[in-house]
C-alpha cells in the first residue's frame, strides 16, 4: 500500500499561507478598514438619531418605548464608544511612531478588531428598522383611595354596583345633599375593585370639585395612566394624548364632587358605550347635572335609617360614653334625630358630644341645636361645606327663596301653593305677565331647590319639607352678615309671649305654632318684611299700637288663631301685600283695611264668623290679586245698589286685577246672578249651602279654574251637571268635590264622564246623599286618591256591575277608600280590581257588603283594613289564599 504524504503537506502549506495572508492582510489594510469603519458608524449615527426622533415624537403623545427599541439604541452606543476607542488608538499611533509601526502583532490585533467592528455595525444598522418604536404602558389597575368604613351603604353600594354591571349603562350618577354619603360609596366602589378579579384594564379616581378645572383633571388623568407633559402643552395637545391611552383601553372612571356638565371631549375622555365597555360614575349635589352628564342611570344617596344613624353615632361618641343611660339615652336620641339621618351631621356632633358627660352639657347641646346649630364645635365646618350648594343656586331670587323655607318648623311640611303666595307677597316673583306665569315659575323655583337637594318631598304630594340640618344651614347663612339676626326663627318651641328686645334689624320673624295669647307691645321694627304668627291658637289679642312701627311689612301671617278683631292700626301697613286671616274668629273687617293699597292676597277663608264686610274695604283694594272667603262671608247684597248695606258681586267685579277667588253663596237667587256674571272665571274655590228650592246646578266653561266645589245642605238639589258646550275637557282644573247634606240628589254630573273630564280630581267626600244609587264616574278619575262614602242610605254599588273595567288602570293613584254606614251596599265592584297605589280601606256598618273587590294581585301597596270583625268574618273570597295574604292587614275597629 503505497501512502500519500504530499497531499496533508500541501495542504497544511495552503493553511498556513491562507493564515499568514489574512494576518498581513489585518496588518495592511488597516488603515482602509479603519476609513471604512468610521464611515459605517457615521452611517449607523444616522439610523440611530431617526429612530430617536422616532422615539421622541412618541414619548410626547405619552407612549413608552419598547424594549426591542431600547436594547438596539444601548447596543449602538455600546459600539460607538468602542469604534471611539479604536479611532483614538489608531492616532496616537500616528503621533508616536508615523505610518509606519514596526510592531507587527500589535498591528494586527488593531486590524483584527476594526474588521470584527465593521461586522457589528453593518449588522446593527441592518437591525434599525422598526414598524413600532414605542408603545403604551398600562398603569396599575387600581389603586386604593383612603377611605372610613361606610355605615348603612350596603344597599346603597349593592345598587350602585347592579348598576355599573348593566349592559348599555356607560354613565352612572350618584346625587345627593352634601355629607349624605355620596363620596364614601364612591370611595367603596373603587377599592371594592381591589378585593376581586375585574375586566376594567383601570380604575381611575378624579376629584373634579366645584371650580372646574380641565387642566387639573387633564394632570390627574395623565399621571394615572403614566404619562408626562414638558407643561409646553395646549389643553387641545393633552386631550389628544388623554384620548389616545384611553381609547385602547377599558377604563373605569369615577368623578368625585360634580357641580356642573363637564364636557368629555375637552378632557380628552372617550364617551363609553356598548361597544368599547367603558364606565364612568360621578358624584353631584344636583340632579340637574345627572341630566347634564347624560347619566342613563341616577342614584339618590338617601340619609341613614333610624338604627345605622344611631350606630354612626355612637362610634363617634366613643365607648367611654354610656348612651344607654337611663338619664343619656334620650338626651342622645333627640341629637340623632336632629341629625335626620344626615352622616356629616352625625359625624360632627357625634364627636362634639364625646367628651360631654353630664345632663347639663347634653341639653346644652340640644338647645344650641334648636336656636343656633352653628354654636356646637364643628357645625360652622358642617355649614361652610353644605353652603356650597346654596352658592350654586341660579340667582339671588333662587337663594331668597330657599332661605324663606326656614322659616317653618323643623320637619314640617309645606304647601307648595302657600310658600308661593308667600313668595309673591315678599315680591320675589315679580315681572311677570300674569299669575299663571308667577306660579309656574314658583313651581320651578321649588323644582330647582329640590333637584339641588336643598328640598324633600313633603307629607303630600302637594307638599315639600326642609331636612333639619339644611334649615339649619339657611338660618345660619340669614344671620351671617353682621352681629345682628336678620332672621328670628322660633317656630314651635312653647313660646308664650313675644320678646321685642332685638327685633330693630330683623326682617323675617316666625313665631308660628307657639301658645302666645296677646300682642300688646308695639316693637321697633323699620326694616320687617315678614311676620308668622299662624297656629297661635290661644292669641286672641292685639294692641292697636302693636303695628304702628312696622313700615315695611309685607308678608303678615294671622291664621288658625282666636282673634276676633283686628286693630284699626293695621291700616298703616301701606306697603303689606300678603294678609292671611284664615280660620280665625273674626266677625268684620275694619274699614281701615282699605287703604292697604299694596295689597296683593287676601285669605279669609274658613273664618265662619265673618258676617260684616264693609263695601270700601273691597272696592278700594284695586291691585287685589287673590280673595278668598270660602267657607267664610256669603251675606252678599244681592242687589247691589252700592248704598253701602254691604259688598256686592259689583264691588266683586270691579276688581279688575282679581285672578283667583273664592267664594261662599247662601241664597239660590246670589247664585243665580253669580252664575250670570264674570266671577266664575276667576273662582277657584266655590262653596254653596243651605240654597233654599236649588233643585239643579249646571257648571259651565266659565268654571275652568275651579279647584275645589263644596256644597252643603241644599236639601232641594236633585242634580249636579256642567255643560261643557261640544269640549270633553271640562272642569280641569277640579281638585276636590265635597257634597254634604243632599238628600234628593241623584245625579251627579249627568253625561259621561271620560279620562279627559275632570282630569285632576284628587278627593270626593260624600255625606248624607240617599238617593245615590252609585258613583260609576269614578273609574275615569286617573289622578283619583281619596274616597270618603259616608251616611249614603241608598247607596248599592260604588261600580255598577254592567261597565266593564280596563283592568289594570282603574283608579292608580287611589290612596284612600273610607266607606261608612252605607245599609243598602252590596258590592264595590263584581270583579277584582287593581288598585296599585292603594293603602288603606275602611269599611264601617256596611252589612250587606259580603264581597271586596282584591284579588291576589289587587293591593301590594296596602297597609291597613279597618272593619268589625264579625263583618270581616263573613266576607266571601275568591279562595282561602287570598283572604289568608289580606288577613295581617285587617284592624277590628
Amino acid at each position: 500500500m503505497t501512502i500519500d504524504i504530499v497531499s496533508p503537506v500541501i495542504n497544511m502549506i495552503y493553511s498556513l499561507s491562507n493564515f499568514a495572508t489574512c494576518r498581513v492582510q489585518y496588518i495592511v489594510g488597516l488603515e482602509d478598514d479603519a476609513n471604512s469603519l468610521r464611515n459605517a458608524m457615521d452611517e449607523l449615527r444616522s439610523v440611530r438619531e431617526d429612530v430617536k426622533r422616532r422615539v421622541d415624537i412618541a414619548e410626547r403623545r405619552l407612549l413608552t418605548r419598547t424594549n426591542q427599541v431600547q436594547g438596539w439604541l444601548q447596543r449602538v452606543d455600546a459600539i460607538e464608544h468602542e469604534v471611539d476607542e479604536v479611532d483614538e488608538g489608531l492616532v496616537q499611533r500616528r503621533r508616536c511612531i508615523g505610518d509606519w509601526c514596526p510592531d507587527c502583532w500589535s498591528r494586527y490585533k488593531l486590524g483584527k478588531k476594526v474588521v470584527k467592528l465593521l461586522a457589528g455595525v453593518a449588522e446593527l444598522k441592518s437591525r434599525g428598522v422598526f414598524d413600532e418604536v414605542a408603545e403604551r404602558s398600562l398603569p396599575n389597575p387600581v389603586n386604593e383611595v383612603p377611605s372610613t368604613s361606610p355605615v348603612g351603604t350596603s344597599m346603597m353600594l349593592e345598587k350602585l354596583r347592579r348598576f355599573v354591571r348593566e349592559d348599555g349603562v356607560g354613565i352612572v350618577g350618584v346625587y345627593g345633599m352634601g355629607g349624605v354619603g355620596k363620596t364614601t360609596l364612591l370611595k367603596k366602589i373603587n377599592n371594592k375593585f381591589l378585593e376581586r378579579t375585574h375586566d376594567f384594564d383601570v380604575v381611575i379616581w378624579v376629584v373634579v370639585s366645584k371650580d372646574l378645572n380641565v387642566g387639573k383633571i387633564q394632570k390627574a388623568l395623565g399621571g394615572r395612566l403614566g404619562l408626562s407633559w414638558e407643561g409646553s402643552e395646549s389643553q387641545e395637545e393633552r386631550a389628544v394624548s388623554i384620548f389616545a391611552a384611553l381609547n385602547k383601553t377599558k377604563f373605569m372612571l369615577l368623578l368625585d364632587d360634580v357641580w356642573g356638565r363637564l364636557d368629555l371631549d375637552v378632557v380628552g375622555i372617550p364617551f363609553p358605550n356598548s361597544h368599547n365597555k367603558c364606565k364612568i360614575v360621578f358624584t353631584t349635589r344636583s340632579m340637574d347635572v345627572c341630566s347634564d352628564m347624560d347619566a342613563q342611570r341616577k342614584l339618590k344617596v338617601e340619609f341613614l335609617e333610624e338604627k345605622e344613624a344611631w350606630k354612626l353615632f355612637q362610634a363617634k361618641v366613643g365607648k367611654e360614653m354610656d348612651l344607654d343611660s337611663q338619664s343619656i339615652r334620650p338626651l342622645a336620641e333627640t341629637t340623632v334625630k336632629k341629625c335626620g339621618g344626615l352622616p356629616l351631621a352625625l359625624i360632627t356632633i357625634g364627636r362634639a358630644m364625646a367628651n360631654k358627660k353630664s345632663i347639663e352639657e347634653w341639653k346644652d347641646a340640644i338647645r344650641s341645636l334648636n336656636n343656633s346649630a352653628s354654636e356646637l364645635r364643628g357645625m360652622e365646618d358642617v355649614f361652610s361645606l353644605l353652603k356650597f350648594s346654596y352658592d350654586s343656586l341660579t340667582d339671588d331670587t333662587v337663594r331668597s327663596c330657599f332661605l324663606y323655607c326656614a322659616l317653618f318648623p323643623e320637619d314640617y311640611s309645606i304647601e307648595k301653593e302657600q310658600l308661593i303666595e308667600y313668595w309673591i307677597g315678599e315680591g320675589f316673583l315679580d315681572g311677570f305677565r300674569n299669575i299663571s306665569e308667577v306660579h309656574n315659575k314658583g313651581h320651578a323655583i321649588i323644582g330647582s331647590l329640590k333637584v339641588a337637594c336643598l328640598l324633600e318631598s313633603g307629607d303630600e304630594e302637594t307638599q315639600v319639607k326642609m331636612h333639619d340640618v339644611i334649615r339649619g344651614l339657611a338660618i345660619w347663612i340669614a344671620c351671617q352678615s353682621g352681629k345682628t339676626k336678620k332672621f328670628i326663627v322660633q317656630a314651635s318651641v312653647g313660646l308664650t309671649e313675644h320678646g321685642v328686645e332685638r327685633w330693630t334689624e330683623v326682617e323675617r320673624i316666625s313665631l308660628m305654632d307657639n301658645e302666645i295669647n296677646a300682642l300688646v307691645e308695639g316693637p321697633n321694627c323699620p326694616n320687617l318684611l315678614t311676620m308668622m304668627l299662624q297656629w297661635n291658637n290661644s292669641l286672641n289679642k292685639i294692641s292697636n299700637s302693636f303695628f304702628h312701627l312696622m313700615p315695611a311689612l309685607r308678608v303678615l301671617d294671622l291664621s288658625f288663631t282666636s282673634l276676633k278683631e283686628l286693630p284699626g292700626s293695621i291700616g298703616g301697613l301701606v306697603k303689606l301685600r300678603y294678609l292671611n286671616l284664615s280660620r280665625t274668629k273674626i266677625t268684620a273687617l275694619p274699614k281701615e283695611l282699605g287703604s292697604l293699597g299694596k295689597l296683593r292676597h287676601l285669605d279669609v277663608q274658613r273664618t265662619r264668623a265673618l258676617r260684616t264686610v264693609p263695601y270700601e274695604v273691597i272696592s278700594n283694594l284695586s291691585g287685589l290679586q287673590v280673595l278668598n272667603l270660602y267657607y267664610s262671608f256669603g251675606d252678599w247684597d244681592v242687589e247691589g245698589v252700592g248704598d253701602g248695606s254691604g259688598v256686592s258681586f259689583t264691588d266683586l267685579e270691579c276688581l279688575q286685577h282679581l285672578t283667583t277667588l273664592g267664594i261662599t253663596i247662601t241664597k239660590a237667587i246670589a247664585l243665580f246672578r253669580y252664575c250670570f256674571g264674570n266671577l266664575p272665571k276667576r273662582t277657584a274655590y266655590l262653596y254653596i249651602k243651605e240654597c233654599e228650592g236649588l233643585t239643579y246646578f249646571e257648571l259651565s266653561l266659565n268654571h275652568r279654574k275651579l279647584r275645589r266645589l263644596s256644597i252643603n245642605n241644599c236639601y232641594d238639589l236633585e242634580e249636579l251637571t256642567v255643560r261643557s258646550e261640544g269640549g270633553e275637557d271640562w272642569l280641569p282644573s277640579l281638585e276636590v268635590l265635597s257634597l254634604y247634606g243632599l238628600p234628593n240628589i241623584t245625579t251627579i254630573w249627568g253625561r259621561t264622564v271620560t279620562h279627559e273630564c275632570l282630569q285632576y280630581l284628587r278627593c270626593i267626600d260624600i255625606w248624607y246623599c240617599d238617593k245615590l244609587k252609585n258613583i260609576t264616574w269614578i273609574l275615569q278619575l286617573q289622578c283619583l286618591e281619596v274616597i270618603y262614602l259616608f251616611y249614603c242610605k241608598g247607596m248599592e254599588e260604588l261600580v255598577s256591575g254592567d261597565v266593564v273595567v280596563e283592568v289594570p288602570f282603574a283608579l292608580p293613584r287611589l290612596r284612600t277608600i273610607s266607606i261608612r254606614d252605607l245599609p243598602e251596599l252590596r258590592r264595590i265592584y263584581t270583579q277584582p280590581l287593581v288598585f296599585p297605589s292603594l293603602e288603606g280601606m275602611a269599611i264601617a256598618e256596611c252589612p250587606k257588603l259580603k264581597k271586596l273587590p282584591l284579588g291576589s294581585c289587587s293591593a301590594k301597596t296596602l297597609r291597613t283594613i279597618y272593619g268589625n270583625k264579625e263583618w270581616w268574618d263573613g266576607l266571601e273570597w275568591e279562595d282561602d289564599s287570598i283572604k289568608s295574604a289580606f288577613l295581617p292587614y285587617f284592624t277590628a275597629i
